[in-house]
């Protein structure tokens, strides 16, 4: 695969003071991006940035090999060939959803434009509705036609700015897989913008955490979970809590619920005061165990229950279990570790 979109060392300022701080990332052709982070963290302006609507302060970005930013030189949005879909969607409620979808392509012949709609409805499951109107759908349907549009006149790359956030959470996660599926036929490279971690685990191949304008760490999924590279990641991503620790070795950490081997980061020496980063899968239910906690909150979540529990010291941490495990308030549950990694942080 090629580079599609580089941002190399970008910043992004108003009035003087920074709001993106040196952002360095890669896009390849046909891979799906996301730009996950707290409101306000500077994500949106760095989509913006991509986009030509906002010029930067430092650094360079380039599509496909091409300058298209650079401090004093900002090529036009229109120029780059780069599709936009909005928050709230920016559908023309006079317009039928044909009309709609060919929007961008009113250059092409008549034949061609009729062709690519007929595509693009068959592609996101909307055959026969050309003839609609935006009020007559649903809001995942309007969403699906936002997408239509965007894509018709085949950009270079698209960009999605918050676009399910006006959605039910029930529907976000199956709508992003939906979308996901229609760019990745289209072979469509991308870049989603969002505050919610399970909408880009859904959606993107890699995923950037931005706090306080600055990546953190550009990963998959998988890796921002189980390797977070910053305290701030291992906090955002998923659900966890800090177990404190004392490194015992190069390969040991010893906790409260017992020693954990892995690999031990090099400024951590023996003896040191660390924080082991305990996720609720990491913890389960062992009748064989000396270690307890108490179950202090419970949460049922169908095939599971997710529990808070307290341990001995006071500490607490999260435990995710099977439904069948179906401990009472105050109950005292024998626990082991299931690492099969070791995430830490110096205290």
């Amino acid at each position: 695969m090629t580079r599609l979109l580089e941002i190399d060392h970008v910043s992004v300022g108003y009035d003087g003071t920074n709001v993106v701080h040196d952002v360095t990332l890669n896009l390849n052709t046909g891979v799906i991006g996301c730009l996950l982070g707290p409101s306000g963290c500077g994500k949106t302006t760095l989509l913006r940035s991509i986009a030509g609507f906002e010029p930067i302060s430092d650094g360079q970005i380039r599509l496909e090999g091409q300058e298209v930013s650079r401090p004093g030189r900002t090529q036009p949005p229109e120029r780059r060939q780069v599709g936009m879909v909005f928050q709230d969607f920016a559908l023309f409620p006079h317009l039928t959803v044909a009309e709609n979808i060919a929007f961008g392509i009113r250059s092409q012949t008549a034949a061609r434009r009729r062709q690519r709609v007929k595509e693009l409805l068959g592609l996101i499951s909307m055959d026969g509705y050309g003839e609609a109107y935006p009020h007559a759908l649903s809001g995942g349907q309007q969403q699906r036609i936002a997408v239509a549009r965007a894509m018709a006149p085949r950009p270079r790359v698209l960009l999605l700015d918050e676009p399910f956030s006006n959605m039910d959470v029930e529907l976000r996660e199956g709508l992003a897989r939906e979308v996901r599926a229609i760019l990745k036929q289209e072979e469509i490279t991308a870049m989603l913008v969002t505050h919610d971690q399970n909408e880009a685990f859904a959606f993107a191949d890699r995923i950037a955490v931005i706090h306080a304008g600055r990546v953190l760490q550009w990963d998959t999924a998988y890796n921002l979970y189980h390797k977070p590279r910053d305290r701030f990641v291992a906090d955002f991503i998923g659900q966890g809590r800090m177990l404190p620790g004392q490194v015992l070795s190069e390969h040991e950490v010893k906790t409260e619920l017992g020693t954990i081997t892995g690999n031990v980061p090099q400024d951590c020496s023996p003896g040191a005061p660390v924080d082991v980063l305990v996720r609720p899968d990491d913890i389960m239910p062992d009748d064989d165990s000396e270690i307890f906690g108490e179950v202090m909150d419970k949460a049922f979540r169908g095939a599971s229950f997710l529990y808070n529990l307290q341990l001995g010291s006071g500490t607490r941490v999260l435990c995710l279990t099977p439904s069948h495990y179906n401990f009472a308030l105050g109950e005292r549950i024998p626990l082991k570790l299931g690492f099969n990694h070791l995430v830490i942080f110096p205290r």
